[in-house]
């Protein structure tokens, strides 16, 4: 089978997780979208300052910081990110949950990139006010990538493949890596939920009101942990696939450089250019975005973090 889907049968939302404010997710989009925008590479001097605001927000969860700085084409660029749980061990594992905070530019036009990706780095942020005080057996490691847009992606640039190369000089692996693409566009009417191929709309809802887990051929039961963990912790819609790579939208984030590496990794999206109608556009603006299931989006991600770490 070329596609894989990956029911589960559990009760959605019997083991809630602590609570996600939606406000708090807007207010993050805003700054990154709106009072920092644009964000692409171009723009250094935002991409610095949208990299500034990460760091100061992930410094108050009370993790330990961590980050990579490396320069291409005469800027310097960086990962800024915070640590949880024990100090990773020469050989041991860790857990890493990422997101791109620069976004998509074209020359002459400004783009908000709220859910490319100010999104997913919004709920970068939350998760690590939930984790303050997880009990944790492994290393958790959050990071907010830059470079992960054109021209730079599928590049060594990419602030992912910069990441995993410092794991590997540190000998850590990665017992799973999530992605956080995207997560703030959901749409109720019925044919907002478009497909990259014919087949796989079959086993899907025509609704985009829900999120999806996107994970790599030879990696459905790690997927369908990953998509339990979401479904018992949040009243959400979950959906999963493993595709082939050739699939456009599969590898289309930073998970691509964690797969490569030979790890899980998934990516959890609202689909991205599937369903979003104004994806790498104008239009992609804070005002679109819904909050109150992103916040669901978030709690679920903690919820799988927990079970990874444990």
């Amino acid at each position: 089978m070329v596609y894989v889907t990956q029911p589960v049968f559990v009760s959605p939302g019997s083991s809630p997780a602590p609570a996600v404010d939606p406000a708090r997710l807007e207010a993050h989009v805003r700054m990154l979208a709106v009072t920092l925008a644009p964000r692409d590479v171009a723009h250094g001097e935002n991409l610095e300052r949208a990299a500034e605001y990460v760091r100061a927000q992930l410094a108050t969860s009370g993790g330990r910081p961590v980050g990579q700085t490396w320069s291409v084409d005469g800027r310097t660029v960086r990962n800024v990110g915070v640590r949880f749980g024990p100090e990773p061990a020469r050989g041991g594992e860790c857990v890493v949950v990422g997101a791109h905070y620069d976004s998509y530019g074209e020359p002459g036009l400004v783009l908000p990139g709220a859910d490319d990706n100010a999104s997913g780095v919004a709920g970068l942020l939350e998760l690590a006010a939930l984790l303050r005080d997880a009990k944790l057996a492994l290393p958790v490691e959050l990071v907010a990538y830059s470079l992960e847009e054109p021209p730079y992606f599928r590049t060594g640039h990419m602030g992912s493949a910069v990441h995993v190369r410092a794991l590997a000089a540190a000998g850590v692996r990665v017992r799973a890596m999530l992605s956080l693409e995207m997560i703030g566009c959901f749409r109720d009417e019925d044919g907002s939920q478009r497909f990259p191929a014919p087949l796989i709309g079959l086993c899907y809802p025509s609704r985009g009101d829900f999120i999806a887990v996107v994970g790599a051929l030879g990696q459905a039961g790690f997927t369908r942990s990953i998509k339990r963990s979401l479904v018992v912790a949040t009243a959400l819609p979950v959906r999963s696939i493993n595709a082939p790579r050739w699939v456009p939208g599969i590898d289309f984030s930073d998970h691509l450089n964690y797969w490569d590496a030979g790890f899980d990794a998934v990516m959890v999206t609202d689909t991205a250019f599937c369903r979003n109608d104004h994806y790498h556009g104008a239009g992609d603006t804070a005002e679109r975005l819904d909050y109150r299931r992103m916040a669901d989006v978030v709690r679920g991600v903690f919820a799988a973090v927990v079970d990874l770490a444990r």
